[in-house]
């Protein structure tokens, strides 16, 4: 990507360096990560030391020998992290202008990284707002930052942002948090791109903050990468795709139970039978209305019907062969819905949950595993919490829901979110506004209750699914507009994107 792409780029999943292993860190992740590594012998000396260095690694294809390039360092580790790297870019030739408009450092690391790079001959300027730039690099304010910001600070943001230059943030662009989407109002430094440190920062997924991310790239501090919330990649569902035994029949593959569709909204059903029927499970049966049967046998003549299922369902009418169910889309009958949820607490299989059956319950507990799949809105009237807050805390929001409740929580949207009961959390990066259409959920639904039936672990269906259900949108937009596409396109786009992950050839590009 060159510089001038990066000055034009817009948010999408591809702003992130796929490259990674893709950890995501609160701000008391990396605190307690320093704080380990330093007891056991490993300095924030040197951590400092690696950061600066493979950040400029990081920069340097995208600067000039020309270049006038501005470091705005702060007082603490983050002005030290600019501290390392306007040495390493001088020492490499380049026109550095080092400033420290709120002052030298105050840490002792970044201190003793000071004194060092005296030491070596380099200058520091004196701040001012005069002068054009061609690079500015962001290393004022870092994880810990507290909002809203100080008026001096807002004054150096505001001319940085002022400027025609290639802006740089290192770690988090000042003005945002580490942990939420929440911004500081009256400035935030509008990065073209980000070099986060050790792993993503939470903020680069939530609204608005990733607003002002750019392209973000994470470099390693010379510690493992591990944690508890993982962006999906490709690997990740090629690795765990199940394989098709050529000796299989349709009973190799269960049985999955859509309840879903009415008179009124027949398609729903059509959609999560078209999700699921895609998807892999070895037959379907659809528990839906006579009139929506005779919309949706048209398309999917595969399905076996159930009317009048819910009834048959409350009444014990079970077939021991189905591995999944689905229950919500195109659905209204609260009462209804509830007899059916009341029927399955029992039955220990995985039970999706969307749309219509989503609304709040004092018990979510079953003997089976459950899995709900909101959006923000159905989300807000899960918890009672506002859809700003949740769209600036989605992970926490999430995580949170899924642990209190032991449920498995799919929470739609830009960046969809997968929480699970144990804390894991899972951050999906494909899809794009295609999926802004009506019907799209209900595919989603389909497809997750179809590989809840192949795959073995629940956590594996649930991500393939969400990560697969995203990419079919990227690939639809590779060839036609984003708005152009609708949920049907999915009978077309299932094939090709599941035939690509099962080669098992992971894409190195």
């Amino acid at each position: 990507m060159s510089r001038n792409e990066l000055k034009h780029i817009r948010i999408n999943k591809n702003n992130f360096d796929e490259g990674d292993k893709m950890y995501v860190y609160r701000e008391e992740d990396i605190r307690r990560i320093d704080a380990t590594a330093e007891s056991e012998g490993f300095s924030l000396f040197t951590l400092m030391e690696n950061a600066g260095r493979n950040v400029t690694e990081r920069i340097v294809p995208f600067l000039k020998k020309e270049d006038r390039i501005a470091i705005i360092a702060g007082t603490g580790n983050n002005g030290g992290d600019g501290i390392v790297i306007a040495r390493y870019l001088q020492l490499a030739g380049y026109d550095v202008s080092l400033f420290f408009p709120l002052g030298e450092p105050k840490t002792a690391v970044a201190q003793r990284h000071f004194t060092f790079y005296k030491k070596q001959q380099y200058n520091v300027t004196d701040w001012h707002e005069r002068g054009t730039y061609d690079v500015i690099i962001d290393a004022l304010l870092g994880v810990g930052v507290a909002l809203p910001l100080r008026e001096r600070a807002v004054q150096i943001i505001t001319w940085c942002n002022e400027q025609d230059a290639l802006k740089i943030a290192i770690d988090i662009p000042t003005g945002t948090e580490a942990d939420s989407g929440y911004v500081d109002e009256q400035a935030v430094f509008a990065a073209h791109q980000t070099i986060s440190l050790h792993g993503y920062k939470q903020s680069a997924f939530l609204l608005p903050a990733k607003r002002y991310y750019g392209k973000v790239t994470a470099v390693s501090i010379g510690l493992k990468e591990t944690g508890t919330v993982k962006v999906i990649s490709e690997e990740d569902v090629k690795a765990t795709l199940p394989l098709r035994d050529e000796n299989a029949h349709k009973g190799t593959y269960g049985t999955s139970l859509l309840i879903a569709g009415s008179d009124e909204m027949p398609g729903s059903a059509l959609l999560c039978a078209i999700g699921a029927i895609k998807c892999g499970t070895g037959k379907l049966t659809i528990a839906t209305t006579k009139l929506a049967t005779n919309t949706i046998v048209q398309a999917v003549p595969e399905a076996t019907f159930m009317h009048d299922g819910i009834e048959r369902l409350v009444d014990g009418e079970w077939d021991e062969k189905i591995a999944a169910v689905g229950i919500g889309p195109g659905l209204t009958d609260r009462r209804a819905i509830d007899r059916v949820f009341h029927t399955l607490r029992d039955v220990p299989i995985p039970l999706v949950i969307d749309a219509g059956a989503l609304y709040k319950r004092n018990d979510w507990k079953r003997d089976g595993p459950t899995i709900l799949t909101p959006h923000p809105g159905e989300m807000s009237r899960l918890t009672g919490i506002s859809v700003r807050h949740i769209e600036a805390n989605r992970m926490e929001v999430a995580s949170t829901f899924a642990k209190e409740n032991d449920v498995t929580v799919v929470l739609k949207g830009a960046h969809t979110v997968v929480a699970f009961s144990d804390g894991r959390v899972a951050i999906n990066m494909t899809g794009n506004s295609g999926l802004a259409k009506g019907g799209s959920g209900d595919v989603l639904t389909g497809m997750i209750v179809s590989m809840l039936t192949t795959h073995e672990h629940v956590a594996d269906a649930v991500r393939n699914a969400v990560y697969i259900h995203g990419l079919c949108a990227d690939l639809w937009s590779e060839q036609y507009s984003e708005e152009s596409m609708v949920a049907s396109d999915f009978r077309t786009l299932l094939p090709k994107l599941m035939h690509h992950l099962q080669s098992k050839e992971v894409d190195e590009s």
